[in-house]
């Protein structure tokens, strides 16, 4: 029989974890604990059937790479200028504290000074999926705070990446003798080695992929666009490792950034994210595989201790630096409890610690234990953060003192107001074909800002030179139209002939805002039900349309007045047209308006 190892490793990880998500999923906690909880049911630790590590460790490292690479991809400056007064020197501030505290910690229970470095950085950086998660769950991801926490974040982002650049280099400068290279010289010579693959990926790889990924684009072929950007993301991150000794997360996430220059970048992310996702579930899966359970209650002091670097320590730097730098209280609180936690990227700093023989079997251990604990905790404080307010602001000197540094009191009073209104947007135009031209000049004419989105790369160039915004990609992918805005859009018109492509599209905007106008274009009159149950507000059919436009014609032709040609007109749509849905304002005569021409 052949060996199927690398099937049963991939099919019991994810069925498992799949198991143990829902149930975190129905208990309100994030789905990441449950796939560390998978992990520990699968690994070597907890009776029953055990999965093969070693494989789930090498699938675990395409997850990093391509989660690497979707950071790359959605990193952008201009995130961080938003926010760059708060969110640099906050995410500078915070990590170095935590980085302290947890080396303190790591050498009071006996680490050497090299592993507590190490766990001191993995704990300074808190998860991005737990993080987003919370924050859209809470209802805050579009306001002043959240804003200010995803920037932070993108700080903490790029510290990691530092981390995972000059980590090797650390480690063989902590490990060099005297008939070595000198500890200056290794870091020096890393150095100019990711130098050199920093300016070959960005500055080569900048002119050349975005033009190669352009050409497949134009091929009209999804399965071949999805191929090339899996072979980028995955070619430059073993490139990177094999030939410049980087680590494959810093290739990843430096391909990602090249692609993201690409005005295909959207469609490049959404292919990517369902095999980001899937590996990403399989990463957590072999860190929890690596728990001992035993661990905390045999070392309930070093996980307690680590426990509250994490959930004080740098939630109390975090609400001070907000504070000082003039922010309101309800701002602090949010950056301070929505960062308290650790996940995916700490486990990928304290995995490149112990294979460089720096973070002990021990380190690994704590890290996850206090990932369990923190991930499972961190909704159940965010949810506390009003009641926090509301005590503090029961003590007006404490208030007064809190607020000391703001200077808009009225934020402090109010709150933070979302970022972005519903309908700032404007409309949506799904497809670039004769109709949407029509409907995109029409909306333009009448002052509402539209954006386009269609699969043809050259349209997507064209309309963006000409100032209108445009987005290329599949609009079946949420990814695609929340790049299109359409969280925050009025109205979205579907212009797509086909019924199989327009149903997911409405599916996905429903999804996405349920308040959106969503006008369809369809061909038949059988396809009303199926759009109704989708969420379509008003529908043109185009069967109906010619119906009536030829009754017309004819009535023309053989010499019928206007009133007779009205009324005939009037019957004929009573006799075709679909009844308007609630949800829209019916017509005169109960028919839908005629499909623009």
């Amino acid at each position: 029989m052949h060996n199927i190892d690398l099937i049963v490793t991939i099919a019991t990880g994810l069925a498992v974890a799949l198991a143990f998500g829902l149930l975190t999923h129905r208990l309100g906690l994030s789905p990441i604990l449950g796939y560390l909880l998978a992990g520990v049911a699968l690994g070597p630790h907890t009776p029953g059937f055990i999965a093969d590590s070693h494989l789930a460790a090498q699938l675990a490292e395409i997850g990093v790479i391509l989660m690497m690479f979707g950071v790359g991809m959605h990193f952008h400056w201009k995130d961080l200028l938003a926010v760059k007064g708060v969110a640099l020197p906050g995410a500078i501030g915070q990590s170095a504290v935590a980085t302290v505290l947890g080396c303190a910690v790591g050498l009071a229970f006996g680490m050497p000074l090299g592993a507590g470095i190490v766990m001191g950085l993995a704990i300074s950086v808190a998860s991005t999926v737990v993080l987003l998660r919370v924050l859209a769950d809470n209802h805050v991801l579009l306001t002043g705070a959240g804003r200010i926490a995803v920037g932070w974040l993108v700080v903490e982002d790029l510290f990691t990446v530092l981390i995972l650049v000059l980590l090797p280099a650390f480690a063989g400068a902590a490990g060099a003798t005297g008939e070595e290279m000198s500890a200056a010289g290794a870091l020096g010579w890393a150095l100019v080695r990711l130098t050199a693959l920093t300016l070959l990926v960005l500055l080569g790889g900048g002119l050349a992929i975005p033009w190669f990924l352009e050409r497949i684009a134009r091929l009209r072929s999804g399965e071949l666009f999805t191929l090339a950007v899996l072979a980028l993301a995955l070619g430059i991150a073993t490139a990177s490792a094999v030939f410049f000794g980087a680590s494959m997360a810093l290739g990843a996430f430096l391909a990602g950034m090249v692609v993201s220059q690409s005005k295909v970048h959207h469609q490049a992310a959404a292919d990517a994210l369902p095999m980001r996702d899937a590996f990403a579930v399989l990463f957590f899966v072999s860190v929890g595989m690596l728990f001992d359970p035993r661990f905390l209650w045999e070392n309930p002091g070093m996980v307690a201790a680590m426990l509250a670097v994490i959930l004080i320590g740098k939630s109390a730097a975090a609400l001070l630096i907000v504070l000082v730098l003039g922010h309101p209280v309800k701002t602090a609180l949010t950056a301070a409890v929505s960062l308290a936690q650790i996940g995916e990227f700490s486990f990928i700093v304290g995995e490149l610690g112990h294979a460089l023989g720096l973070v002990p079997d021990e380190g690994r251990s704590l890290l996850v234990a206090c990932a369990l604990i923190s991930i499972t905790l961190n909704p159940v404080l965010f949810r506390r953060i009003g009641g926090v307010e509301r005590f503090l602001r029961a003590r007006p000197a404490l208030w007064r003192v809190l607020n000391l540094r703001n200077r808009n009191e009225q934020a402090a009073a109010s709150g933070i107001r979302p970022a972005v209104e519903l309908g700032t947007v404007g409309a949506i135009v799904i497809g670039y074909g004769p109709v949407g031209r029509t409907l995109t000049r029409i909306l333009t004419d009448f002052g509402i800002r539209p954006t386009v989105v269609d699969l043809n790369v050259d349209t997507v160039r064209k309309l963006n030179d000409s100032g209108l915004a445009a987005v290329y990609g599949d609009a079946s992918r949420s990814e695609i139209l929340k790049a299109a805005g359409v969280q925050d859009a009025s109205y979205l018109l579907v212009t797509l002939p086909d019924l199989t492509g327009r149903v997911p599209v409405l599916a996905a905007a429903r999804a996405i805002n349920p308040k959106i106008r969503v006008f369809v274009r369809a061909h038949y009159l059988g396809e009303r039900a199926m759009l109704d149950e989708f969420g379509a507000t008003i529908v043109a059919y185009e069967e109906a349309e010619v119906a009536v436009s030829l009754a017309q014609s004819l009535l023309h032709e053989v010499g019928a007045s206007e009133d007779a040609i009205r009324q005939n007109l009037a019957r004929i749509r009573e006799e075709l047209a679909a009844p308007a849905p609630r949800s829209a304002p019916a017509a005169s005569n109960g028919a839908p308006p005629p499909a623009p021409a």
